[in-house]
């Protein structure tokens, strides 16, 4: 079932046969629940409405998979301390509108602070250089994947006016920890394509390595969610627990090996808050000594600390990310909690969970 041709995976006629074969191989006497840990896959689901296609003993949530999401207030912040004492901040156009107590980047900018959207770190170097005469600040936000490019720009060298404020995250350790913890207790996971083109397919291998569990790998087109979750069942279904990989035409077992060099050269690993999840040891990834010039909390002093109560009262986002409710089991989502007026990090992005279920359903 894995011979598909590229075509293919878009096909309702795959996508039909797919999910009969998914209907045929599920346990009938067993509720089984399935875990994805990407924004990207939240969007096919729901945009396609493949969890209509499951037969009623599957269910598919969604985890943390959106960096904008578990991006902590306290950075947040740190980014806008910046931009109101008139540095240009850089950043990606997600993180511009997440709450805070003390406002969003679009509240600063629109009291004057100069925030700027960027598409790619190169996007900042042009800024820089563009304004010698002013201090700019590239706010890198994300997991892996966007975590490489910011690398890229670190090693080939920033101009004297620019400096990185980091606030990226790692994936497979993150899962690791939750599942230890018991905060997330699910039969299988689909791990997330985008990120395991850079780290590789066997960094989730850890998953089924300590706890048995069912992982793998998968794209984001209709098939190639489905044919994951039939991999997955099948797993359960036989009573093994390894990694699987069905999107091979991207992702190699080791990954992107310059990427990830990279990544170990420019930075180390350190223990990070993770928004409505608390700190979470060895997860995140900070700029190594050698970069301290370019590192902005040391360049300007940044000491905030993380704080406990961070999402907005009723707002229910952590226990979304964490796979416990649906986002239509949130008191304030469509009520007064909108991509318009946001209350909670999960409406802001394009790859939170509540944003996507909120524009295209998929319950």
């Amino acid at each position: 079932m894995d011979d598909l041709a590229l075509d293919a995976f878009a096909r309702r006629d795959e996508v039909q046969r797919l999910a009969a074969a998914i209907a045929v191989l599920a346990p009938p006497d067993r509720q089984l629940k399935l875990m994805h840990v990407c924004g990207s896959h939240e969007h096919a689901l729901s945009v396609w409405g493949l969890r209509a296609l499951l037969p009623p003993s599957v269910e598919l949530i969604a985890g943390p998979g959106c960096p904008v999401c578990v991006c902590p207030e306290h950075e947040i912040r740190e980014a806008l301390a910046l931009a109101e004492q008139g540095t240009l901040l850089a950043t990606y156009g997600d993180m511009l509108r997440v709450p805070t107590r003390a406002g969003s980047l679009a509240d600063a900018a629109a009291r004057g602070a100069a925030v700027r959207l960027v598409y790619s770190p190169l996007d900042a170097v042009k800024l820089a250089r563009q304004h010698p005469d002013r201090q700019v600040v590239f706010f890198a936000v994300g997991f892996e994947t966007t975590a490489a490019p910011t690398a890229a720009l670190v090693e080939a060298g920033l101009p004297p006016n620019l400096s990185v404020l980091t606030a990226h995250r790692l994936t497979p350790p993150a899962m690791v920890l939750l599942l230890r913890s018991g905060e997330i207790e699910v039969d299988g996971l689909i791990a997330p394509g985008h990120v395991s083109a850079i780290i590789g397919a066997d960094a989730w291998a850890c998953l089924s390595t300590e706890f048995g569990l069912p992982t793998v790998v998968a794209g984001f087109e209709p098939a190639d969610v489905l044919l994951a979750v039939y991999r997955l069942l099948e797993q359960v279904v036989r009573g093994e627990g390894v990694l699987g990989n069905v999107y091979g035409r991207v992702v190699k077992p080791a990954g992107n090996t310059r990427a990830t060099a990279l990544l170990a050269e420019v930075f180390e690993v350190g223990t990070v808050w993770w928004r409505g999840l608390g700190e979470l040891p060895d997860t995140g990834l900070v700029l190594r000594e050698h970069f301290g010039p370019v590192d902005a909390r040391r360049r300007f002093g940044l000491r905030l600390a993380p704080e406990a109560d961070e999402l907005p009262a009723g707002c229910r986002c952590h226990e979304v990310m964490l796979g416990r409710i649906q986002p239509e089991q949130c008191g304030l989502f469509h009520r007064v909690c909108h991509p318009l007026a946001p209350h909670g990090p999960c409406m802001v992005s394009q790859e939170g969970t509540c944003f996507i279920r909120h524009q295209f359903g998929g319950a």
